[in-house]
């Protein structure tokens, strides 16, 4: 007497719902991911919390160059680049990173400019 089992167990392994999930991982990791710094900037350390309400990005570096949200500008057209990239704005915002080395005269033409057109301004430090 031959006797057959009726359940089969099939020695494939499906990978779909695998697949599934790493790409809801790499999908959250992008979207959690915060690199607001493209440029590499040694900023001064401070104390303060952290926020990330800003409109447009004000870099200056050791060389003394200016850049508005990542792209090189001429610092004597700060000025026109700003209210270009903040026009229409309801609360214009501007974060100052200003590296460690610039001398601050550098950083306070910017917040000049900041205060003759009512822009807020926030300087941008590394944590302690």
């Amino acid at each position: 007497m031959k006797l057959k089992g009726r359940n089969k167990v099939s020695p494939d392994f499906s990978m779909s719902s695998m697949t599934d999930i790493v790409f809801l991982l790499l999908i959250f990791f992008m979207l959690t991911a915060n690199s607001p710094n493209a440029l590499d900037l040694l900023l001064p350390k401070a104390r303060g919390k952290s926020t990330n309400t800003q409109n447009v990005s004000v870099s200056i570096d050791k060389n003394l160059q200016y850049f508005v949200n990542n792209e090189k500008i001429n610092g004597e057209y700060i000025e026109i680049e700003l209210k270009k990239a903040l026009e229409g704005q309801e609360k214009p915002t501007i974060i100052l990173r200003a590296e460690q080395s610039v001398a601050i005269k550098e950083a306070v033409n910017v917040m000049d400019i900041a205060n003759r057109n009512n822009y807020k301004v926030i300087l941008a430090v590394r944590p302690n």
